[in-house]
């Protein structure tokens, strides 16, 4: 009989534990699913779903790629989706960029969104364009984008090796010149001209209402400036006293008009002097001048 009452109690055991499990698992999970779920996980799992769907479909279908490229990576469509895209981006700092200039610098089109733009690498490649000292990138939430740009001044065009470059004032190359915007800028010519674009622009000034008839200046080993005149004329000028030589030089164009003799070049190097060098036509012309002259004084005697 002992081991007959001894089992009793070990199955009525069993009985009520199960029956207090079952009792727990009902209450535990007596609530409505719907009120035990985040709020705004349907809409979430949907547009996840919706996404994924449209993934997978594309991806199957081979159109991946033209769905890319007509909105952008998916992350960037979705939060576009979600109220996270780029409304309105502010620039200050323009002075020679233009405003598409730095959007495409920046990488920003209307296919990327706010939440994933990289402001650090916009920065490093706006920083990267040549007319562009420095620069800064802020997101602004919820769509906003704010650009400051510090410009580097253009200065003068340098042309070097048959290559024409842009400067600045201290001489530094901005980028090459392929930009008709910057062709009124002074032009220097020859090595280290660059260096000296300061001192052509000061001479220019002495020139005065004769300045726009210079085109360029070129260096001389290092030393003084030939000037090229719109017609094609050199002028040579000292290697000191250059702004004196150069008032000398409109002088002379105000009395006689030399800028439209038939002349190849002007040397002021000497103070006292002016050597003028002429075309073969002029110096054709001339000769013929002075045997008419002598033929004329043959006849008198």
């Amino acid at each position: 009989m002992t081991p007959t009452r001894a089992a009793g109690p070990q199955l009525l055991v069993g009985e009520r534990s199960r029956r207090w499990f079952r009792g727990s698992r009902r209450s535990a999970f007596a609530l409505p699913l719907a009120q035990r779920l985040p709020r705004g996980l349907g809409s979430w799992l949907a547009v996840g779903f919706l996404a994924l769907s449209a993934t997978t479909g594309a991806a199957l279908g081979g159109h991946f790629e033209t769905l890319r490229e007509t909105y952008g990576e998916p992350k960037h469509a979705l939060a576009r989706l979600v109220g996270l895209g780029i409304d309105r981006v502010t620039i200050s700092g323009l002075t020679e960029l233009s405003e598409i200039e730095v959007l495409v610098a920046a990488g920003i089109d209307p296919k990327i969104s706010l939440a994933f733009f990289d402001a650090d690498e916009a920065r490093r490649r706006l920083e990267s364009t040549p007319l562009i000292r420095e620069a800064s990138v802020r997101k602004l939430y919820p769509g906003e984008i704010a650009i400051n740009l510090t410009e580097r001044e253009p200065f003068a065009l340098w042309q070097t090796k048959g290559d024409l470059f842009l400067i600045a004032a201290d001489g530094t190359v901005i980028d090459r010149m392929d930009d008709g915007r910057f062709a009124h800028l002074p032009l220097v010519v020859g090595t280290d001209a660059n260096l000296r674009a300061r001192d052509y622009v000061a001479l220019l000034a002495s020139a005065g209402p004769f300045a726009p008839r210079i085109r360029a200046g070129s260096l001389v080993a290092g030393r003084r400036w030939n000037l090229k005149l719109d017609t094609g004329i050199d002028i040579r000028l000292p290697e000191t006293e250059s702004g004196a030589a150069l008032k000398r030089l409109v002088g002379l164009e105000q009395d006689f008009r030399i800028s439209e003799k038939d002349l190849i070049a002007i040397d002021l190097r000497q103070p006292d002097r002016v050597t003028m060098r002429l075309t073969e036509e002029g110096a054709a012309a001339r000769a013929e001048l002075l045997k008419n002259k002598g033929k004329k004084k043959g006849g008198e005697a």
